[in-house]
């Protein structure tokens, strides 16, 4: 996607200004990126409610499903997006962040038909759900996984961010404020993507083709799907793998948010978010 940032506008992409804003940041701020879902039924209907004075909400952009990103809000401009919220020492995160609205309806409910359904009535196909535990849960629920596209999409935008201005801190919605927000969900590689950009730094992102020893995981979800490809739609070419298996990792980096290992002599495509690297000892 190549993108860029001059006066604090993504170059080249759409720009819709929404009226819910505060004013500029304070110096050497913003140093922080809030991810959240929409809850919407597409990124359209979330941008056209966000740039309605009625909504008393904004965000910095809009993420669609397609990968597409919408603007709203110059990056140095406050908008609207966290509410009431805390994390370490801080509160109330919108004069210190960046709001990236992801379009996804995030929890859903599964019917009798054996299809799930978002809150705003709208039902999705069993193939494109995940079922997966919550970060400030312990009991499984279902969340429509994000696209490909999208989450690449999001991963290239923080990168810019993080290029662009001190950003220090990516977190989710149900971090800063748990127990009222639970977006992105389980179903968004958050935790990789803090380890990319914040921790290994992006000239890291490769392995080596060949380690010297395995690469192991631990599977942390009751049960995790075994793909054929890294998709939520691509077939699954085994039964569930379940929790507390251990897995050859063989790569991370092809695709954000998935992971091809070796199990039981097939090699395959699993979400990587739900595994738990195995450092070696030393």
């Amino acid at each position: 996607m190549n993108l860029s940032i001059s006066k604090h506008l993504l170059q080249g992409l759409p720009y819709k200004a929404s009226p819910n804003h505060g004013g500029t940041f304070a110096n050497d701020l913003p140093d922080a990126i809030i991810l959240h879902f929409t809850a919407g039924a597409s990124a359209e209907s979330s941008v056209k409610w966000l740039c309605n004075p009625q909504a008393k909400a904004s965000a910095h952009v809009v993420v669609g499903r397609d990968g597409s990103i919408t603007q709203l809000v110059p990056f140095n401009i406050v908008a609207w997006h966290a509410g009431t919220s805390s994390f370490g020492a801080r509160n109330g995160y919108n004069k210190f962040s960046i709001g990236i609205e992801i379009d996804n309806p995030g929890r859903l409910r599964k019917t009798e038909a054996g299809t799930f359904q978002a809150a705003f009535g709208r039902t999705y196909e069993a193939e494109l759900v995940i079922k997966a535990i919550h970060r400030n849960e312990h009991v499984e629920s279902y969340w429509l996984a994000y696209t490909e596209a999208q989450i690449e999409a999001v991963f290239e935008l923080c990168a810019t961010l993080c290029e662009t201005y001190k950003i220090r801190e990516i977190l989710g919605h149900e971090e800063i404020a748990p127990g009222r927000k639970d977006d992105p969900g389980p179903a968004f590689p958050l935790d990789r993507l803090r380890q990319r950009l914040l921790f290994k730094g992006r000239d890291q992102d490769e392995i080596d083709d060949q380690p010297a020893e395995p690469l192991l995981a631990i599977v942390t979800a009751s049960s995790l799907n075994f793909r054929a490809a890294p998709s939520p739609d691509a077939a699954k070419i085994a039964p569930a793998i379940p929790q507390g298996t251990q897995l050859e990792v063989l790569d991370t980096q092809a695709t954000p948010g998935w992971a091809r290992i070796a199990f039981k002599g097939k090699t395959g495509w699993v979400k990587a978010d739900f595994l738990k690297l195995q450092l070696p000892e030393g």
